[in-house]
């Protein structure tokens, strides 16, 4: 299985394209190699393959390292996107491909740079059942009480604004917490943030994941929270690995822009090949 590793900020995944597959990308071999001990080694998955959209490029499915697939990632996509145009030089750098959330159209502004079209976000969804039309509630954790604001994106996110306390949070105990509480019957992405002026500084605990370096519908939902309480577009968001540009509409329409790269090519062994094979 020949695959490719890449980077959004820190935020790793190994791309690999279907049709490179000879078993069934399941829940123990996605840990597998997602593992830094016994397999690659990344924050997810990237599986790439031929689209029914004759409107999409690629199907794009993401997957935790915990073996559960998400709907969409902002880092992820940027990353398949800037995989699939290095491997179609001299082709279109606007496209579209197909997530499990819907289309997203993309647009390559450079060698490592992408602009996505994340779709409008909403602050009620299926995710928060019975969440009032302004998306706002509140979540009991680590022995007190958080208001935060539900933004759908894709899929569901929690923002909690954590004021000048944000660094020193312990988000491996509230994290887990929250993203698990009754409120979220399919989970939710939790991201604590601070105003700093223009700027959003925010820390992002992902389902499935953990406390990740960085996270673009993560992001977009830290943006949308601050769009609604009057900041002005676009929004720089300050992640630990780095800086997200998100523009947000009246509308809450989202636009996604940050870098990506690509770190190392490879081919598993025949050993780890005949390990994934014998799992199911």
């Amino acid at each position: 299985m020949r695959f490719e590793k890449w980077q959004a900020l820190g935020n790793d995944y190994v791309i690999v394209e279907k049709a490179a597959l000879t078993w069934e990308l399941t829940q123990a071999r996605i840990r597998r190699l997602c593992d830094q001990h016994t397999g690659i080694g990344s924050d997810g998955i990237l599986l790439i393959s031929e689209s029914d959209d004759p409107a999409c490029v690629a199907t794009v499915r993401i997957f935790n390292p915990d073996g559960s697939e998400a709907e969409l990632s902002g880092n992820g996509v940027r990353q398949a996107v800037l995989y699939l145009d290095r491997a179609n030089p001299g082709g279109p750098r606007t496209f579209c491909v197909l997530t499990k959330a819907g289309r997203i159209e993309a647009a390559v502004t450079g060698r490592d740079t992408a602009t996505l079209e994340m779709g409008r976000a909403s602050l009620t969804s299926p995710d928060y059942p019975g969440g009032p039309p302004d998306g706002r509630g509140m979540v009991e954790a680590a022995g007190r009480e958080w208001n935060f604001q539900h933004v759908s994106i894709g899929n569901p996110q929690c923002v909690i604004d954590a004021g000048d306390g944000l660094e020193e949070l312990d988000l491996a105990v509230i994290g887990p917490q929250i993203a698990t509480a009754d409120l979220f019957p399919n989970r939710t992405n939790v991201s604590f943030i601070r105003v700093d002026g223009s700027t959003l500084r925010a820390r992002i605990f992902e389902r499935g994941v953990g406390e990740t370096s960085a996270s673009g519908t993560g992001a977009s939902g830290a943006a949308v929270a601050a769009s609604l309480r009057g900041a002005s577009s676009p929004i720089t968001v300050r992640l630990d690995g780095g800086e997200l540009e998100v523009d947000v509409t009246d509308e809450l329409d989202v636009r996604l822009t940050g870098t990506a790269s690509r770190v190392y090519r490879g081919e598993i062994s025949t050993d780890l090949a005949q390990g994934l094979a014998a799992l199911t």
